[in-house]
């Protein structure tokens, strides 16, 4: 049970004048928290925001704040999308009196938002937050998949502590382990060295250069559509376009392209968790940053009213199958294809592994990967996915 105490309302006169100028709004049709508690959230909630402003891990080498009523502002005057998704808004997450209370507390959340089908969108702080949002799966002892936006890896050394350089580490090492695998999208190799690139992959864990990513931005969406969790640095948008972040950047994602990325992931059957950290309300003079995050929060909403339920099933009704064998390992794939929705999968062998896999069986892909299958080539996706079941 989530109790209300934990949170800060969001500011009621904000919400009010929103409102009253613009009925139309995102402030007009949303359950917002301004101190009436929870009790008035209504069914049909598919997302909840909540404000985290947690930065005692960190060590930026600055003074950073997070003053998430500039995102609001934003982000509760933008028009109501399209599918018009429920949203909830619960407030800021007030720190506990120890770094592990907020730990603890956020875990607690994301689980019963979760259970409640609802998925919780957690916003500002640091990085390591997503440590919290990992073990309320890992409590649950769901295998998951986890992609980070991020312009570097935050694996850390094993002897560090838990903070937003580190939280990768965290979870790698952490036992039992639930992560099935793990995907970078938009790293920047002058921040990483080739020693991170080597370990990460001797893990067999996706990891996408921001360059490669950029010129074919479509290819995304496999990745993002294969998550559980999509955790993001806003670092990783160069700093023209969000200077408000505690790591700024002069290169990165653009604002059209981070908010494309947001698209794709509402759109994934099986997102259930995301958070966007490390906003530093000091730095975002303008509000710009401010401005953008609500645009990608607005993005994935819409995608979440786009969901169609178009993964695959046992029967494979309403698919096209295709099967390819590539002579490399005598082996055959088998790859389908969505007929309404165009989106394609490989089936991975998962008969006869541990059990934990089995949610795993069908790996989102692009025509990419059929193609270049084709072509007598193993596709990336498939060959990583291989050795983590082996």
């Amino acid at each position: 049970m989530i109790h209300p105490e934990v949170f800060k309302p969001v500011d009621h006169e904000l919400i009010s004048r929103i409102r009253s100028l613009d009925p139309q709004s995102i402030a007009a049709s949303g359950a917002i928290n301004t101190g009436s508690g929870l009790a008035d959230f209504e069914d049909g909630i598919k997302v909840a925001i909540i404000g985290v402003p947690e930065y005692r891990a960190a060590d930026y080498g600055k003074y950073v704040e997070c003053d998430l009523n500039r995102f609001r502002e934003k982000f509760y005057s933008l028009k109501t999308n399209s599918g018009k998704v429920g949203i909830a808004d619960f407030g800021d997450i007030i720190p506990g009196s120890t770094l592990q209370d907020t730990y603890h507390l956020m875990t607690n959340i994301a689980a019963e938002l979760s259970k409640a089908l609802v998925i919780p969108v957690f916003i500002g702080g640091g990085q390591d937050l997503t440590y919290s949002i990992y073990n309320s799966y890992a409590i649950r002892e769901q295998v998951i998949n986890l992609v980070s936006i991020d312009s570097r890896f935050d694996l850390g050394g094993p002897e560090d502590p838990l903070n937003p350089s580190s939280w990768l580490g965290h979870i790698v090492l952490k036992q039992p382990n639930f992560l099935f695998n793990c995907s970078n999208l938009g790293y920047q190799s002058y921040f990483v060295g080739n020693e991170l690139i080597n370990l990460m992959d001797k893990m067999y864990f996706d990891t996408i250069r921001l360059g490669i990513v950029r010129s074919d931005i479509a290819e995304m969406e496999p990745t993002l559509r294969a998550a559980d969790i999509l955790t993001v640095d806003l670092s990783a948008v160069k700093q023209a376009d969000a200077p408000g972040t505690t790591k700024p950047s002069p290169n990165g994602f653009t604002g059209d392209e981070i908010c494309q990325a947001f698209m794709y992931a509402g759109m994934s059957e099986r997102v259930s968790s995301l958070g966007v950290f490390e906003y530093d309300s000091i730095s975002d003079v303008t509000g710009q940053t401010a401005h953008l995050m609500a645009q990608m929060v607005w993005y994935f909403t819409e995608g979440v009213s786009l969901r169609r339920d178009d993964f695959p099933n046992a029967e494979h009704t309403g698919f096209l199958t295709f099967r390819v064998t590539v002579p490399e390992r005598d082996e055959e794939i088998t790859f389908l294809k969505n007929k309404l929705s165009g989106r394609w999968w490989m089936e991975l062998p998962v008969e006869g592994k541990n059990k934990k896999f089995s949610r795993h069986h069908y790996l989102p892909c692009s025509l990419k990967d059929y193609q270049q299958a084709c072509k007598d080539e193993v596709p990336e996706r498939w060959w990583q996915a291989i050795h983590k079941m082996y």
